[in-house]
């Protein structure tokens, strides 16, 4: 349901190159550059990681959470994860029905049961990510770059760091996208936003994203699925000299799908506990007494 619903929001998207920037295209080049170069520094780090989701109904009470905690080794080009910690519970009626497993199903809605596993698969454990975050979020990679356009803002000090303020948006085209995925061999590139890079290494501080158009109109109407305020937000911390890493990263938008079912989704990562070891070391954290 939510690989269909990622399908439609793509509809009105950009995917031809335009005109950059010059300055900030040659900024968005090097932390490219940058970012694949570290890859191998980054298998020396291991760290924990938390994912909350939830999802709340429209008159204000939560219908399902989960809270999951993760070991978290970078591998060349994926992560490797563990789940070590597990905790969700979904309302009924008045009452709060906890559970300690992941796939624990609400008889009264199996709905959201599916909707917030995939939104974790999905935009958090993404196949064939560095961090699990799915890639086509955040245009950095160098085939990315020239399906956008980037302006240079300013500069801005931002956790601590010189910045440069990048603006980007997608390049106009003709014609229009049809899916969303890092599995696709031709993703859509739909975001707008904005990025600040360290002035030191030209690696990401943060960035922001929302969707450059909203679902269209017939989408709405014919096929009853609409999704308002999408966007994401990313937070990078350095751990040395030119390794950084997810450090916070979210996204809360409504859904609304079929004419009736609709949700207020919530999805939060926190990463921490960066410890370096060998490149293939694994660490496994006990998280009872957390």
């Amino acid at each position: 349901m939510v690989r269909a619903t990622w399908a439609v929001l793509a509809l009105s998207t950009p995917c031809l190159a335009a005109d950059q920037s010059p300055d900030a295209a040659a900024i968005m080049t090097k932390v490219a550059a940058n970012t694949t170069s570290a890859t191998e520094a980054r298998r020396q780090y291991v760290y924990k990681q938390r994912v909350r989701a939830s999802l709340v109904r429209s008159d204000g009470q939560f219908a399902r959470k989960e809270t999951r905690e993760y070991s978290v080794v970078p591998q060349r080009a994926t992560t490797d994860k563990t789940l070590v910690s597990f905790s969700g519970e979904y309302r009924d009626h008045k009452r709060t029905v906890p559970y300690s497993q992941p796939g624990v199903t609400d008889k009264g809605n199996a709905g959201d049961l599916g909707l917030i596993e995939a939104l974790v698969d999905e935009l958090v454990n993404a196949k064939g990510s560095r961090d699990g975050i799915p890639r086509e979020l955040f245009p950095l990679r160098s085939d990315e770059l020239e399906y956008y356009k980037f302006t240079l803002k300013g500069e801005a000090d931002v956790h601590g760091r010189h910045t440069y303020d990048i603006l980007f948006e997608p390049a106009e085209i003709q014609g229009l996208c049809i899916h969303v995925g890092a599995d696709e061999e031709s993703p859509c590139h739909q975001w707008k936003g904005e990025v600040w890079i360290d002035v030191e290494d030209f690696q990401p501080v943060r960035i922001e994203t929302q969707m450059a158009k909203a679902v269209p109109w017939g989408v709405r109407v014919f096929l009853g699925i609409n999704v308002r305020q999408l966007g994401f937000s990313i937070d990078y911390q350095r751990v040395a000299e030119n390794v950084w890493f997810p450090a916070t990263y979210g996204t809360e938008f409504q859904l609304s799908l079929f004419w009736g079912y609709k949700r207020t989704v919530t999805l939060s990562l926190e990463s921490s506990e960066f410890r370096k070891t060998g490149a293939n070391s694994k660490i496994q954290y006990d998280l009872r007494d957390q």
